[in-house]
């Protein structure tokens, strides 16, 4: 690995456009569905809601900054709503089980929201009440104010796009999934 596969990705947030950061499992199913969804501009994966700057992918691994893997997605709310992007959201992942997305286990794996305004806040609060009805379990999903995000370092950017022939996990965790909401190429 170089240096430069270590720097972060660099977030650009385009005049009006508007910001989601995200918590569902790993980020790289998450980052790769985004990426495909029109009306997303960018989906960043990163770290989220802990107590540790600028924390690298083995820090936050060992579970002790407190940060979620997340996904900031920039997107266009004269092509998609912020409700749109929940709805997405909700078929992402499942937002029942506590810490756990599959075989990724740990905080770090916690559904979360990130919510950037108050208005972001109600909209969360009203799409998780109204997921909970295509839920048997309770949704575990927190809904907190924004705080620091910090990209994840370049190898974890685009990760499916560049390692899906490469990588196992592509093709039985994130191929899947990218099937079953038709986001597939």
């Amino acid at each position: 690995m170089t240096k430069l596969d270590k720097e972060p990705a660099v977030v650009t947030i385009p005049e009006g456009a508007e910001v989601a950061t995200l918590g569902a499992g790993c980020f790289w199913c998450i980052e790769a569905a985004y990426n495909r969804i029109d009306g997303v501009i960018s989906a960043t994966s990163g770290y989220s809601g802990g107590h540790v700057k600028n924390p690298t992918y083995e820090q936050v691994c060992d579970k002790t900054t407190g940060h979620a893997e997340v996904v900031q997605v920039v997107f266009d709310p004269k092509k998609i709503s912020y409700e749109r992007i929940l709805a997405w959201y909700w078929d992402l992942h499942d937002p029942t089980t506590l810490n756990r997305q599959g075989n990724d286990v740990g905080p770090q794996y916690r559904s979360v929201i990130f919510y950037h305004s108050p208005e972001q806040k109600k909209i969360a609060e009203a799409s998780k009440a109204a997921a909970q009805k295509n839920f048997k379990d309770p949704i575990v999903t927190q809904i907190q104010e924004a705080t620091d995000f910090y990209p994840a370092e370049n190898y974890h950017q685009n990760y499916y796009a560049e390692n899906k022939s490469k990588n196992p996990y592509c093709k039985y965790v994130i191929q899947p999934k990218l099937q079953k909401l038709h986001l597939d190429d």
